[in-house]
């Protein structure tokens, strides 16, 4: 009775520790792929900044025939500076990783001192934070109040070249991830289990899901406002703002990261198959000949 009173309890233990392990590791791959998710939010929120910059410069009564509250029209008539910023930190930073590879936006540039593993503190979690929890205000309180002024970049949608978007989509999405792996997966693995831990192919088999749904959903649609609304106040001779320039900067920067990204993928597979090609070479030479080694020389 006792010995089976005893088994019930440590399987009953047993299950506790699955089933709770288990709900920590669904909450962490959802964490991990929702602000993963704040660097194609960001470009989104760019294109419709500059969607909302070109109403505001073109039709005088936009914001008169769109009631806005105050968090609107600050949203309209204010600069994306910060949040400028941060993605061409990312980017640019994803840029050089892609080229030399093995580059940390913040473990190798913030090194810890002698005695921050004594204290327990580490500068480069600390940045992480910071990094994170400014975008993400910026990003939800953009994408929200866009929403409810009613700007959207669809009607610049479409504009570049089908080739051009693909290469787009491959850059941000090695943007994104180059994203998750520096800033976000720090964070994440320190809150939830308390040390580091290596990506499972469920993280980035969601990462991947979510991204290509957003591109679908909404991205696709709307990025290509970063390059066209340039272009549209160009021609109508209006002034270009130094947040239009960055906003098309990075968009060609994003492009030239999945211009690397399609050139290393391709070398990879030219090596794959060049390897292969010479294992069989090779051995059909060595199966081919039955002689002893005495007789070949």
């Amino acid at each position: 009775m006792d010995s089976n009173l005893e088994k019930y309890q440590e399987n009953g233990k047993k299950l506790f520790i699955w089933g709770g392990s288990a709900v920590r590791e669904l909450f962490h791959i959802l964490s991990a792929t929702l602000l993963s998710l704040l660097i194609p939010l960001a470009f989104l929120l760019l294109a419709r900044l500059a969607t909302a910059r070109y109403l505001l410069s073109n039709f005088d009564n936009y914001t008169t025939q769109n009631p806005t509250s105050p968090l609107s029209l600050m949203l309209l008539y204010a600069k994306p500076t910060i949040i400028n910023l941060l993605v061409s930190v990312v980017s640019v930073s994803a840029l050089t990783n892609g080229l030399i590879g093995k580059f940390k936006l913040l473990s190798n540039s913030l090194p810890q001192p002698p005695s921050a593993e004594a204290s327990g503190f580490r500068p480069g979690l600390c940045v992480a934070w910071g990094f994170l929890c400014i975008l993400q205000i910026c990003v939800v309180l953009g994408i929200k109040e866009s929403i409810d002024v009613g700007v959207d970049g669809s009607a610049f949608g479409e504009e570049e070249s089908f080739l051009c978007r693909v290469v787009f989509f491959f850059g941000l999405h090695e943007t994104m991830m180059f994203w998750a792996a520096t800033v976000v997966k720090p964070v994440v693995d320190d809150t939830i289990f308390g040390f580091s831990r290596e990506n499972s192919w469920a993280e980035k088999a969601a990462m991947a899901f979510n991204f290509g749904a957003l591109w679908w959903w909404r991205l696709r649609n709307e990025v290509d406002a970063l390059v066209v609304v340039p272009d549209v106040k160009r021609e109508l001779m209006l002034r270009i703002e130094v947040s239009d320039f960055i906003g098309c900067w990075l968009y060609y920067l994003t492009v030239t990261i999945g211009m690397v990204r399609v050139v290393k993928g391709v070398i990879w597979v030219v090596m794959i198959l060049t390897c292969r090609r010479r294992r069989r070479q090779v051995e059909g030479d060595d199966g081919g000949d039955f002689r002893p080694n005495e007789e070949k020389v």
